[in-house]
C-alpha cells in the first residue's frame, strides 16, 4: 500500500523542515519547465516536501498544466508534493477541484480556503491519504482585516485553527497555513492545534523571522512546521547551497529549541505561577500571577533557567549582561556563570556616597550589552535601564526575559529598535501546562480570555 502525505512528510521531516517553493517567473511554459527542473535537481538533497503555486502554470494556459504536470512528476516520488491552489468552493465544482489536483496532478497535498465553510473543505478532505492545509493566519499585510475578526471571544484564525484540530480532521489529514511574519499569532494557533502541521510562508522576501517562527510554531516533539521559502531560494546565485544553509540554521534551532515541559514544570512546582485572582500594578484582575522572585530558592531550577537563556544569548554577540533588579538579578547571576559573561546592573537610586554608581560592576564606554529581566507585560518599565546604559555609553543589542505575558512588548521594542526575545511564551506554556494537567480545560479558557484583550497585530491597547 502507497504511504499517504503525511507518512511521507514524517520520513523527510526526521532531517528537514524546508519547503521549496516553485514559483516560476519565467516568459514561457518552456522556460518555467527548464527553471523547476533545474531548481528541483539542486534542492532535493534539502526539501521536505515541493510546493508548487498553480498560478505561475496557469497563466501558460493549456501548455502550464502540461508543465505543472511534468514538474509533479518530476520530483523524487519520496518527497511529497503541496500543490498551491488557495480552493475554496462547495458541492460538485470542490469535487472537480480535488480531482483535478488529486488523481489527474497526482498532488499530495492541496492549500484550501475555509471561507464558505466546512462544506467547502469535505471534497478535498474526503481523500484520506492526502494533506489538506488550510488557511489560517496568512503572512501578507491585509490578513488581520478579517482574520482577526473577534469570534465568540477569539481571533478568527483561532477559530479556524480549533476547527481544523477537532472537528475537520475526521481523517488526520489536516494541516494549517500560518505565515511567519506574526509569531504571536502562530503560538496562539499552535496552542490552539497542538498537533497538527503548519505550512509556514513568509521567512525571506516577506521579512518572517526563521528563529521567531521555529520558537513559536515547532510542535512539542520538535516537529509539525514547514518553513516554505521560494524566492530566496530560487534567486540565489547558488541554490543549492542557499537551500543547503536553510536546512541546516532550521536544523540548528531545533534542536536548540524551547520551553522545555521541564521548564513549565518546574515554573508551577516552585510556586512562581500561580492561579486564582490577582491584581497586577496596572489595576488590571488577571487569572495567572507569575513570581519569579521565588527562584532563589531553587537552585537546580535556577540552573535550568540559566541554560535556556544561554540557548538564546548564544545568538547574540556582546560584551556583558546587564540584571535589572531586583527579580532579574539572581537569574543574571546564574546565567553569568553558566556563560562565563560578566554581569553588571544599575542601580535603582544612584548611590550619594563612595563612588556615587548609577550602574554596578566594571565596563568600558562602547561595549555592548543584552539586558536581562525576568518577566514582561508591554515592556515600558524597561525603557528606564535601557536609557541608563545609553546615558553609560554602552550599546543595548538585545532584550530577553524569562516569561512574556504577550501583551505586546515585542512590537513595543521592535519599535524601539531593539531585538527582544523571551525564553518561553504563555501561549506557549499554556499547552504545556494542560497536556500535564496542571491547569484544567476552564482555567485555560479564563486564562487565554484575560491575554485576547491585547491584539498582537496591533496592540491598539497598550
Amino acid at each position: 500500500m502507497a504511504e499517504n502525505f503525511f507518512q511521507l512528510l514524517n520520513k523527510r521531516a526526521a532531517h528537514t523542515l524546508l519547503c521549496v517553493g516553485l514559483d516560476p517567473r519565467a516568459k514561457s511554459a518552456e522556460s518555467a519547465l527548464v527553471e523547476c527542473k533545474k531548481l528541483i535537481d539542486e534542492t532535493k538533497d534539502y526539501a521536505a516536501a515541493y510546493k508548487p503555486n498553480a498560478a505561475f502554470f496557469e497563466l501558460f494556459g493549456d501548455k502550464g498544466w502540461a508543465v505543472l504536470t511534468e514538474v509533479i512528476e518530476y520530483i523524487p516520488k519520496e518527497i511529497p508534493v503541496i500543490l498551491d491552489a488557495k480552493r475554496g468552493d462547495i458541492a460538485a465544482t470542490a469535487d472537480a477541484y480535488a480531482t483535478s489536483a488529486f488523481e489527474h496532478l497526482k498532488a499530495h497535498a492541496i492549500t484550501a480556503s475555509p471561507y464558505m465553510g466546512g462544506d467547502s473543505l469535505s471534497s478535498f478532505l474526503k481523500f484520506a491519504d492526502r494533506g489538506v492545509f488550510i488557511l489560517c493566519k496568512t503572512s501578507n499585510k491585509g490578513s488581520n482585516d478579517l482574520q482577526c475578526l473577534r469570534v465568540k471571544g477569539k481571533y478568527l484564525y483561532e477559530e479556524i485553527a480549533e476547527r481544523a484540530e477537532s472537528s475537520w480532521n475526521g481523517n488526520q489529514n489536516v494541516g494549517l497555513v500560518v505565515g511567519a511574519t506574526d509569531p504571536v499569532a502562530l503560538a496562539r494557533v499552535r496552542a490552539r492545534a497542538p498537533t497538527l502541521w503548519f505550512l509556514v510562508p513568509g521567512i525571506g522576501a516577506q521579512g518572517g523571522s526563521l528563529k521567531d517562527a521555529l520558537r513559536a510554531g515547532l510542535r512539542a516533539d520538535g516537529s509539525g512546521l514547514l518553513i516554505n521559502v521560494s524566492r530566496s531560494i530560487a534567486a540565489a546565485s547558488d541554490p543549492r547551497a542557499a537551500a543547503q544553509k536553510l536546512c541546516e540554521d532550521i536544523n540548528l534551532i531545533r534542536r536548540a529549541r524551547g520551553p522545555s515541559a521541564d521548564l513549565a514544570s518546574a515554573l508551577v512546582a516552585s510556586h512562581c505561577v500561580r492561579l486564582g485572582k490577582f491584581t497586577l500594578k496596572s489595576g488590571k484582575t488577571s487569572p495567572i500571577y507569575i513570581d519569579l522572585r521565588r527562584l532563589v530558592t531553587y537552585p537546580t531550577i535556577m540552573r535550568l533557567v540559566a541554560r535556556e537563556y544561554a540557548q538564546i544569548l548564544r545568538h547574540y554577540s556582546f560584551d556583558r549582561l546587564v540584571g535589572l533588579p531586583y527579580a532579574a538579578l539572581p537569574i543574571a547571576s546564574a546565567i553569568s556563570l553558566e556563560m562565563n559573561i560578566p554581569l553588571i546592573y544599575p542601580r535603582r537610586e544612584t548611590k550619594l556616597y563612595g563612588t556615587k554608581a548609577a550602574i554596578e560592576g566594571e565596563y568600558k564606554k562602547g561595549e555592548r550589552v543584552v539586558i536581562i529581566d525576568d518577566l514582561v507585560s508591554t515592556g515600558e518599565t524597561k525603557v528606564e535601564a535601557i536609557e541608563k546604559m545609553k546615558a553609560a555609553g554602552l550599546e543595548v543589542v538585545a532584550i530577553v526575559v524569562l516569561v512574556d505575558r504577550e501583551m505586546g512588548a515585542k512590537k513595543f521594542f521592535n519599535n524601539m529598535g531593539y531585538p527582544f526575545e523571551a525564553v518561553v511564551g504563555l501561549y506557549q506554556l499554556l499547552p504545556l501546562w494542560r497536556r500535564s494537567n496542571t491547569i484544567s480545560e476552564e482555567q485555560e479558557k479564563e486564562i487565554r480570555g484575560f491575554l485576547s484583550q491585547w491584539n498582537p497585530s496591533t496592540n491598539s491597547k497598550l
